[in-house]
């Protein structure tokens, strides 16, 4: 390496070392000492390397079913949240009026607290809330929807915080896509539907799926929402993580349960572009088998 490579190599290396360096010091370093401590066992005495507090964590019933009840506050409100914003953002694209009613109705979520969305979840749909005592005289009784089973109330309450995050993302992708390219597939006969299937949704990939990723992040660790309207059993791990590591001090205990948790999330967002990868080989192997 000569002296000019040395020191574009350098250059780079300094220009690097800000963003690289906060990186390493705010993340790296906090997950290596999560990770670090997931294998120390709880205890004065305790080795300094144990598989115990892992094998506790995979080998009983109420974690295993918290990993489970994670994923499914996750997943849900996610997909319910994207079926809702996709036909949101491209109403909001469609003229200038849609654009000013839908762009100020659906930022109102997003300045309410994820404890105050939960707190009206519990008011409204609640046995004894709003909407089952405007029922109550038609005869309609309201299925429970708060601390079910199912964490309805829980997926409800994420989803209506979600909607405005994801919609957001989703329509700036839609706005950048060249209005020409609207204009021909019109120009051609395409209606909105075909519009939104074959050309708005393929060029916005990028925006749903950073929307979809954050979405789900942001889903998997809540504690506020399904620990207020969520169920009794089964607790997610991000509630666990309180309730039975912060409140009794056994922390390798909310360590190996933080890095599941990661770990868990990042396995779930591989298969999301594996799946993707796979559709859009699809489409393109087809689109290639049309045009020969």
């Amino acid at each position: 390496m000569n002296h000019t490579a040395r020191a574009q190599t350098l250059a780079l290396a300094l220009c690097l070392l800000p963003g690289v360096g906060y990186l390493l010091l705010f993340f790296g370093l906090p997950l290596v000492r999560v990770l670090a401590g997931s294998f120390v066992s709880p205890g004065e005495n305790a080795p300094l390397f144990t598989l115990e507090v892992w094998h506790t964590l995979l080998t009983t019933p109420v974690y295993l079913d918290g990993l489970r009840f994670s994923l499914w506050l996750a997943i849900a409100p996610t997909v319910l949240s994207l079926l809702i914003s996709l036909p949101l953002a491209a109403l909001m694209q469609a003229n200038e009026t849609s654009r000013k009613l839908f762009g100020a109705l659906y930022r109102i979520p997003l300045v309410v607290p994820g404890i105050i969305a939960a707190f009206l979840v519990l008011i409204m749909l609640d046995r004894g809330g709003m909407v089952a005592r405007v029922l109550a005289p038609l005869g309609i009784t309201l299925p429970k929807l708060v601390r079910d089973s199912w964490g309805i109330g829980a997926i409800i309450a994420s989803s209506w915080k979600n909607i405005p995050f994801m919609t957001l993302i989703i329509a700036g992708a839609m706005a950048s896509i060249n209005k020409d390219v609207l204009a021909a597939a019109r120009t051609l006969g395409a209606n909105r539907l075909v519009i939104l299937w074959r050309v708005q949704l393929p060029l916005a990939q990028p925006g749903i799926t950073a929307a979809v990723l954050l979405t789900f992040i942001s889903s998997i660790g809540s504690f506020v929402i399904p620990n207020l309207v969520g169920p009794t059993y089964p607790l997610p791990l991000s509630v666990q993580m309180y309730t039975e590591g912060f409140q009794n001090g056994n922390w390798p205990l909310v360590y190996a349960m933080g890095t599941l948790l990661s770990i868990v999330a990042i396995i779930v967002l591989l298969l999301y572009y594996a799946v993707l990868g796979s559709m859009n080989k699809s489409s393109s192997r087809a689109r290639s088998g049309r045009e020969g």
